[in-house]
């Protein structure tokens, strides 16, 4: 069977080609792709090449395929899944395999989310890492692992009380939460989570130093909304005040915050978060440095008397990526916020070498068809000579400029194939 894929060659590599799958064993699945979310780590596998913990040595012999949070479905399966898995089903794919290093995306021949068809593994299956998916559309599900991240911080938020040795874990109930630097795209599905869960904060409070970005995120996650599932949310603009830290205290009466997630590696941010903690409060460092010598100074003195915690959390496991797959499919949570840009196979080489320098958030790709990285913002200046621009600006205009399962099927129904 033939694929198309995007394969690591080595350093800055990446090659768009189509290739022979080999026909699958009794223990593995043939899936096609739909649906693909670029993911900075790709980025980092891309430019470190076979430097990476997790690509092989001899890609430049067995190149691997590129992508991890992908959707689609599924086309074929071995003999020794048939009870558990069905053709036809749609699926989302946990990369972070219990106990392995390798993992989709990055160590695989024939496994990627960056191609129209790929072969599953049996360690996929073995450790419950290939999901089904029951909601509507394909790129909800490619964002489940994106927002597994984000639940795996809100759930490893912890506690110590006095006198006791375990930990109570997750952010407080009703109270005080604030997401620091806040309104990108991992920002925005923060706040709908947060605000969309079933143990919400009472206060949130949500940071930046751009109002259009602020703007945005109040247009996608307003306080109303909020307050109609029974949180008070504040987004501040912090970058004329003068006293940041005592402004954000002062919007909890004095308390300080239970909960607080960094989403900027920038030093006076940290400093901020270790500041606003109440007692016994939080600080989840979520934003990765690519910095290895980053810091930022901690107040031990409230980590002793007042049982501060810093921490930081990486990934999701399966049963956060089952819990985001949920909530999409009940419609509690909308990963839509965090799409910023949309492509087809043909844009990902260039896309994920590029990814730190192209703003926005998260960059959409489509394995089915060929289309340049496009900017949903962009789609009605574009349409004025590409009509299919053109009705995806309408189609995304009456949805509060978001992606949506309409836009998408319209994409695939209409777009040149790949």
């Amino acid at each position: 069977m033939k694929t198309k894929a995007v394969r690591l060659y080595g350093k800055k590599d990446l090659r768009l080609e189509e290739f022979d799958l080999p026909p699958i064993q009794d223990d593995e699945i043939l899936a096609h792709v739909v649906s693909d979310s670029l993911c900075m780590s790709t980025y980092k596998a891309a430019v470190r090449g076979s430097e990476h913990k997790r690509v092989p040595g001899d890609i430049a012999e067995h190149p691997t395929i590129v992508g991890h949070e992908c959707s689609g479905t599924i086309l074929e399966v071995g003999a020794k899944w048939k009870e558990k898995y069905h053709t036809g089903r749609k699926f989302s794919i946990q990369p972070a395999i219990p106990g392995y290093i390798e993992a989709p995306g990055y160590s695989y021949r024939f496994c990627g989310g960056n191609a129209t068809d790929i072969v599953l593994p049996p360690e996929l299956m073995e450790n419950n890492c290939l999901l089904e998916y029951s909601g509507k559309g394909f790129f909800p599900a490619s964002l489940s692992e994106p927002m597994s991240c984000i639940i795996a911080a809100f759930h490893s938020m912890y506690r110590t009380r006095h006198g006791r040795h375990d930990h109570e874990m997750g952010t407080v109930q009703g109270g005080n939460v604030a997401i620091l630097a806040g309104v990108g795209p991992m920002g925005l599905g923060a706040i709908d989570y947060a605000i969309h869960r079933d143990r919400k904060p009472g206060l949130l409070v949500v940071t930046d130093i751009d109002d259009a970005r602020l703007a945005r995120a109040a247009s996608l996650l307003s306080p109303e909304e909020a307050q109609r599932q029974g949180v008070k949310l504040l987004y501040v603009n912090t970058r004329d005040i003068q006293d940041v830290p005592a402004h954000l205290i002062g919007l909890t009466d004095g308390k300080g915050f239970d909960d607080v997630f960094v989403f900027a590696p920038v030093r006076p941010v940290v400093e901020c978060g270790d500041r606003i903690l109440g007692r016994e409060g939080c600080l989840n460092f979520f934003a990765g440095p690519t910095d290895e010598q980053f810091s930022a100074p901690v107040n031990f003195y409230n980590i002793h008397y007042s049982a501060t915690h810093v921490m930081g959390t990486t990934g999701g496991n399966t049963d956060d990526m089952v819990e985001a797959l949920n909530l999409m499919s009940q419609g509690r949570i909308n990963p839509a916020c965090m799409i910023t840009h949309v492509g087809g196979l043909n844009a990902v080489a260039e896309t994920t070498l590029n990814l730190p320098d192209i703003p926005g958030g998260k960059k959409l790709i489509y394995s089915d068809i060929e289309m340049d990285l496009t900017a949903i913002d962009e789609f009605t200046a574009k349409g004025e000579t590409d009509p299919l621009c053109a009705e995806l600006a309408r189609i995304t205009d009456e949805n509060n400029g978001l992606w949506s399962v309409e836009a998408e099927e319209y994409l695939l129904d209409k777009a040149k194939r790949s």
